[in-house]
């Protein structure tokens, strides 16, 4: 299978960007070329695209497949594994935000926890526990926003993206409403 420029362009900016989603740049680069690709594509097909060793690409898709972001079809009367993308890109974008959250926020959040729990020694901890109450705060909200918006139909999160800077002007606008009645 051979690329064009457009589709080899994307694939390997991809994997330079999964590198900073929390996934090496080869199985950035699988599963971009996946999601490329329409029809079911074999792990040889994709060592020969990314000319990249075949048992790279199978430590990949079975870490894609941990993901969830990959699934398996067979085509008749051929033994090979076939490779495709699994559901919509809003389904992808929405399993790499919870695969995120499971493995960095979540860790963060419970060591946040334990360090609140602790009694202040000084007042130097007394400060710095006042910081990680914050940073806890604000983490779990961000947190409870995101599973909101998870929870989005992609219609209505696109709905909610047009709003914009609508959004900041009618929060704005509740803000010296409560001043001004105060």
């Amino acid at each position: 299978m051979k690329m064009t420029p457009m589709i080899e362009s994307f694939v390997f900016h991809f994997g330079e960007m999964g590198s900073r989603w929390g996934f090496n740049r080869t199985v950035g680069q699988i599963y971009a070329l996946l999601v490329m690709t329409q029809d079911p594509i074999s792990a040889n097909d994709i060592a020969d695209t990314l000319a990249i060793s075949r048992g790279n690409v199978s430590m990949g898709l079975k870490e894609l497949n941990a993901w969830q972001l990959v699934g398996t079809v067979h085509k008749q009367g051929d033994r090979k594994d076939y490779y495709v993308t699994k559901g919509s890109i809003w389904e992808m974008a929405n399993k790499v935000f919870e695969e995120r959250r499971k493995r960095e926020i979540d860790p963060t959040l419970s060591l946040l926890r334990d360090n609140l729990m602790d009694t202040p020694g000084n007042q130097s901890e007394e400060y710095a526990q006042a910081r990680i109450q914050e940073i806890h705060d604000l983490l779990e909200n961000i947190t409870k926003w995101t599973q909101s918006l998870q929870a989005l139909s992609p219609e209505q999160l696109n709905g909610l993206m047009k709003l914009g800077s609508g959004v900041s002007k009618v929060l704005d606008l509740k803000q010296k409403l409560i001043q001004k009645n105060q």
